[in-house]
């Protein structure tokens, strides 16, 4: 256990303030002590905002400055050659979402972590909110009885500007489209809820973006508890809203937000007969953060002062990247995609788009 471990940020694009800000949140057991952009400039200015002491000028330097764990927020398309030289020299990674454009690349990733013993982890913040820890508390518990129906519903709106960035909206540099970088939050969430998913049948389509992607998609998934769910995953709603909810036997639970949630984002609606569940819910909410970055640092931090693989796994995340490739895959293909079934030599494997799929 290190009395202080000692982090540092590659990529000061929008995403990399809520990672600063999740170090400073945990400043007793962590420091922020080097970040590394391409553009120079931007990395000085950003240590500048942040007090982040040193600014090297290449990744290598940056390792020589013997961080234990690197926070990776570079566009999708850069994770892996980066990933890989940081796991090769020893360095924990946490890469933002989505980890890498395609599965098999993920098992490049798997593997140079399983040669090194350094740990590569996802950023799925919202599977480590309170409201989402009571939750699969409970339903481990089994307070809630058998769980019966779900829906997953991400209704974004970006415009046609958010898509001037050169890297978005492309399968070789997002490897994807919402489906890939917007509802996959969302779609975690509900996968570390139900557990393993068993069958995807999905359309997908481009309507109205200037992308070669999809810009919406929907998904009927089938789990292994017998769960059945809906998931849609959309950039084209002005009415932008996160809801999930969850039919048990004694209750429904939903969630309805945003970018992030607090306690009282959270409804339970209670079976007849089964109100106690909702006193078992109120005693233990009064969460008023928002659910973010810093409650998953925690648990990273925690895991590694164990000397344990820190959250999200490689495993985990695989079962929400290869949840991604059915849902492309059974749109491409008009017919429904089983767990297990995209493997190397698969054409969904190594690309999200499959052999060249597109709209148009």
């Amino acid at each position: 256990m290190a009395d202080r471990y000692r982090a540092a940020i590659v990529g000061t694009g929008a995403i990399a303030g809520a990672h600063a800000e999740a170090l400073r949140a945990h400043g007793s057991r962590i420091e922020a002590v080097a970040v590394h952009d391409l553009d120079p400039t931007r990395a000085r200015d950003f240590a500048g905002r942040w007090d982040i002491p040193d600014v090297p000028g290449t990744l290598d330097g940056l390792i020589d400055d013997g961080v234990d764990i690197v926070h990776l927020c570079t566009p999708p398309g850069t994770h892996v050659p980066i990933a890989r030289r940081l796991l090769a020299a020893g360095v924990h990674v946490l890469v933002e979402k989505p980890p890498t454009l395609s599965l098999a690349e993920l098992d490049v990733l798997a593997e140079a972590s399983a040669a090194s013993g350094a740990h590569l982890a996802t950023v799925f913040q919202h599977r480590f909110g309170a409201g989402a820890k009571r939750l699969r508390g409970l339903v481990a518990a089994g307070d809630l009885g058998r769980s019966l129906l779900a829906t997953c519903h991400t209704l974004w709106f970006r415009d046609d500007e958010y898509y001037g960035v050169p890297w978005r909206g492309r399968w070789a540099t997002e490897g994807g489209g919402p489906t890939m970088g917007h509802g996959i939050h969302q779609f975690d969430l509900l996968l570390s809820i139900l557990g393993p998913w068993e069958r995807v049948s999905a359309v997908a389509a481009r309507r109205s973006r200037p992308v070669e992607t999809e810009d919406v998609s929907m998904a009927l998934a089938e789990f292994a508890d017998g769960t059945v769910g809906s998931v849609v995953n959309s950039v084209v709603s002005p009415r932008q809203t996160s809801s999930l909810r969850f039919d048990f036997e004694h209750a429904t639970v939903e969630l309805d937000h945003l970018y992030g949630y607090r306690d009282a984002d959270w409804t339970v609606t209670a079976a007849p007969g089964h109100e106690d569940l909702l006193e078992t819910w109120r005693a233990a909410a009064g969460e008023t953060a928002r659910s973010g970055h810093a409650d998953q640092v925690a648990d990273v931090l925690d895991a590694l002062d164990a000397g344990a693989e820190p959250p999200v796994t490689v495993a985990e995340t695989r079962r929400t990247m290869e949840f991604i490739a059915a849902i492309y895959a059974s749109a491409a293909g008009g017919r429904p995609v089983r767990r297990g079934e995209i493997g190397p030599g698969h054409p969904f494997h190594s690309a999200m788009n499959g052999d060249s799929w597109n709209f148009g």
